[in-house]
């Protein structure tokens, strides 16, 4: 079990702050930039490639929920990234798929 399913089961605590029936989203705990969402669902999928073309509305859920929090958090005019590793080399270390929000200063490119 993942830490993130630990969270979706409210086995150990986060700071929620979007929740429906597919998707929690919560403040990374060690962010990257000021804004760090994650955006999870909560079936559990270990990674982008593991997702079956049965989830392509779940995909398409956490890409408008992340949209969603964007506008709530009041980055969609100034701007944001959305990021999904995938895998080690990719950079996951939760392997439990994952959308990060990031945003509140000027992301640079290449990201790494």
């Amino acid at each position: 079990m993942t830490i993130f399913q630990k969270i979706i089961d409210r086995e150990i605590p986060a700071d929620i702050i979007f929740e429906d029936e597919l998707a929690v989203a919560f403040h990374d705990v060690n962010p990257q930039a000021p804004i760090h969402v994650l955006v999870i669902p909560k079936k559990p999928l270990r990674g982008i490639s593991a997702a079956e073309p049965d989830d392509a509305s779940l995909m398409g859920h956490l890409m408008l929920t992340a949209a969603h929090i964007a506008r709530s958090l009041g980055v969609d005019e100034t701007g944001y990234r959305l990021v999904v590793n995938d895998g080690a080399d990719g950079g996951q270390s939760v392997f439990h798929l994952h959308v990060h929000l990031l945003a509140g200063r000027q992301l640079t490119w290449p990201p790494g």
